[in-house]
C-alpha cells in the first residue's frame, strides 16, 4: 500500500497543467470518472479483498442507479442547454470510488483519490457540462453510497455518523 500515496499524487501532478483548456477539462473528467473506480477496483485486487470488491461494486452500482433515477424524474437543464444535468454522473462516479477507497483503507489511501474526484466535479462546472450544485449532490451520493455500504478494513479506527430530524452525532472511537 506504501505505493499508492507517492502514485496518487504523481497522477494529480500530471493531470493538472498551469494552462489548460476546456479540452483538456472535459477528457479530465471523463478519465477520472472510470478511472477512480477503476483505479479501486485494481487496488482492492492487489490487496486480496475479496469482501472490498464486493463492496466497491455495490457501492458504485447503488451511486449510479440513485443519479440515474434522479436524472430522470427530474430532467433538469444543463448550462450547456442539454438535458438530465441533475445530479453529476461523472461526479458520483468519482466519488464513489474515492469514497470506498477513504471508507475502505482509510484516509491515507483515501485522500488523493479524493482530490482528482474533486478535480472531476470542477472539470464538469468549468466546461459547462452542469452546475455547481449538480456536482455537490452527485460527489453527496458517491460519498454517501462509500460510507453507508463499505465497512472499514481495519476496526482501530471508527468513525460513525447519526442523528434525526433535530439533532446530529457524529462518533469516534480508536483501539490502541
Amino acid at each position: 500500500m506504501r505505493f499508492l500515496i507517492p502514485f496518487g499524487l504523481a497522477i494529480t501532478v500530471v493531470a493538472t497543467p498551469a494552462a489548460a483548456s476546456d479540452k483538456f477539462f472535459s477528457t479530465f473528467a471523463d478519465v477520472g470518472a472510470i478511472g477512480i473506480p477503476v483505479a479501486a477496483g485494481v487496488i482492492t485486487l492487489v490487496e486480496h479483498d475479496r469482501n472490498g470488491l464486493i463492496q466497491g461494486a455495490e457501492t458504485g452500482v447503488a451511486a449510479m442507479l440513485t443519479t440515474t433515477a434522479l436524472k430522470y424524474a427530474l430532467d433538469t437543464q444543463r448550462p450547456n442547454g442539454g438535458r438530465h444535468s441533475f445530479p453529476s454522473g461523472h461526479a458520483t462516479l468519482a466519488f464513489s470510488g474515492a469514497g470506498y477507497l477513504h471508507a475502505r483503507y482509510g484516509w491515507k489511501v483515501g485522500l488523493p483519490f479524493e482530490l482528482l474526484a474533486a478535480g472531476v466535479a470542477y472539470s464538469r462546472v468549468r466546461t459547462r457540462d452542469h452546475h455547481w450544485y449538480d456536482v455537490v449532490a452527485g460527489a453527496a451520493i458517491g460519498e454517501g453510497s462509500a460510507f453507508l455500504l463499505t465497512s472499514r478494513l481495519s476496526d482501530n479506527v471508527r468513525v460513525g455518523i447519526g442523528g434525526d430530524s433535530k439533532s446530529g452525532a457524529i462518533s469516534f472511537a480508536a483501539r490502541f
